[in-house]
């Protein structure tokens, strides 16, 4: 069904991007293209303030191009937005009237307001974050958000961006100390008549955009990270500093080498990223977080879910997501393992003091251990992990998606740590522990429903004298393999747990 696919057009400064989102026939979402084309429009201002006619015939170029890529995918419904380069020019109803006419696309032309709260939507839905700033920089504005208890409070839509700043004080890309300090006073000044931004200290300043991204991305080479999301990705102010003053002091020549920085960002990054540190040091933030969603994610959000679209639980929205886009796996007897998981996790984790966490890891790993079988049955485990490791679990820190991975695709202590060796960095001992118990809790739960016909309808678990007394009362057929399949699994149960798991039958 057409409807069931949208193409997001976003007509920034910077870029020009598509992406298209399909709704699957399980009711699941994901992106199936995009596309990206460097635009720069707020260099090609004329000294008018206009947009020269050249420069809109290489914009309907591209939107036509992106407009043939959506009619390929049989997009029901194209969505275009224009941003900062258009909003400012002078002559942005001539702009807009001749996209339309020569493409048939209606552009929405959003206010930096509009474009805040769709920028905090797309952060909002794909983070865990309950309080904070938002920065978006562009090409030509800079929308900066507070928000807490996950509710959009102020934004403002700073008149100047990467590209733009650029142009006033960075020529050639290279920022020295005395530029670099009219910049910082320029900003300061904006920022002056916005005294709400300094009344709010010690909260995360949350980037989304190009400019954030790449800090994430120079930043994670730099270090010799083992993630390869920036999605999520923290950065100390110290560590952004340092790698500013880096930057800054690189000729654009070496620049173009540096690993994470793409060719297109060579001459913005700097102006970009002392706007960043300008706004990190007013507002007073903790620490820098990279979220690799923004506009177009909120776009989608808001065209898809019109009546609500800010998501209460993020997680679980994510991973019942990615297990709806691998159907394969058997939907009654996932349900039934991640039943028994979370009840016996409930059970053996009670008093601890991690426990809430645990119970998480214990239900994203049991929702999501067999969509590795969409690729292959015989090793499904090892896929299940590639599949976690490399879908955005949205929610989710790095160490806390590799904890979940690794309990999902647990097969056995050895096997574990080899998966988790490229990534020890991010991982403590009790990180490794607490894998291997929920890990073989995990077993446990899937040899109870091993026969995959959800023989048992009820289980009630106790512990006494060394012994998890597993009493099933069943719904349907023999509990005979799932009998067998304990038994095989009670050694390396008690190892762990220290209770020897015993099935008994009422």
């Amino acid at each position: 069904m057409t409807e069931q696919r949208i193409g997001i057009i976003d007509i920034g400064s910077n870029s020009i991007r598509l992406v298209v989102y399909e709704r699957t026939s399980a009711g699941a979402h994901r992106v199936i293209d995009g596309s990206k084309r460097a635009a720069r429009l707020s260099e090609q201002v004329a000294e008018d303030g206009t947009l020269p006619d050249k420069i809109i015939e290489e914009l309907v170029d591209m939107i036509n191009h992106f407009r043939l890529i959506c009619a390929h995918h049989n997009t029901g419904l194209i969505r275009a937005v224009a941003t900062a380069a258009i909003r400012n020019s002078a002559n942005k109803d001539h702009v807009l009237s001749r996209i339309h006419s020569e493409t048939g696309l209606q552009i929405e032309l959003i206010s930096g307001e509009e474009e805040a709260g769709y920028g905090f939507l797309g952060m909002i839905n794909t983070m865990s974050v309950t309080d904070g700033f938002l920065i978006d920089i562009g090409g030509g504005s800079t929308e900066v958000s507070l928000f807490k208890e996950r509710r959009l409070v102020r934004a403002v839509s700073f008149p100047f961006g990467c590209v733009s700043m650029t142009r006033q004080f960075a020529k050639g890309g290279m920022l020295p100390d005395a530029q670099l300090k009219e910049l910082e006073q320029f900003v300061e000044q904006a920022v002056d008549r916005q005294p709400w931004l300094k009344q709010n200290p010690g909260l995360p300043l949350v980037g989304v955009g190009g400019t954030a991204r790449s800090l994430g991305k120079i930043q994670q080479a730099l270090v010799k990270y083992p993630f390869e999301s920036t999605h999520n990705y923290p950065i100390e102010g110290q560590a952004a500093d340092a790698l500013f003053e880096l930057l800054r002091k690189l000729p654009i020549g070496k620049r173009k080498n540096i690993p994470g920085l793409s060719k297109d960002r060579v001459d913005i990054i700097v102006p970009g990223i002392a706007i960043l540190r300008t706004i990190f040091r007013v507002t007073g933030a903790s620490n820098y977080s990279i979220c690799g969603a923004g506009l177009r994610d909120g776009l989608f959000f808001s065209t898809r879910f019109p009546e609500q679209p800010r998501l209460e639980d993020v997680i679980m929205y994510s991973v019942n997501n990615l297990a709806a886009l691998h159907p394969e796996a058997p939907l009654q007897h996932t349900s039934q393992v991640n039943r028994i998981a979370l009840q016996l996790s409930g059970l053996l984790l009670a008093g601890q003091p991690s426990k809430e966490q645990s119970l998480l890891f214990a239900d994203v790993a049991s929702t999501l251990h067999r969509i590795g079988a969409s690729i292959d049955y015989y090793d499904y485990k090892r896929h299940t992990f590639y599949l976690m490791i490399n879908s955005r679990l949205n929610g989710l820190t790095h160490r806390e998606l590799l904890v979940c991975s690794l309990i999902a695709s647990y097969k056995s202590k050895n096997r574990m740590k080899q998966m988790a060796a490229p990534y020890k960095a991010l991982l403590s001992d009790d990180d490794l522990t607490l894998i291997c118990k929920l890990g073989t809790l995990l077993q446990l739960a899937i040899a109870l429903d091993r026969s995959e016909t959800q023989a048992i309808g009820k289980l009630a678990a106790e512990e006494s004298d060394g012994k998890l007394h597993l009493r099933a009362v069943r719904a349907n057929g023999s509990l005979d393999v799932e009998r067998k399949e304990v038994e095989s699994q009670a050694g390396e149960f008690k190892k762990l747990w220290g209770l020897k798991p015993v099935l008994h039958e009422h």
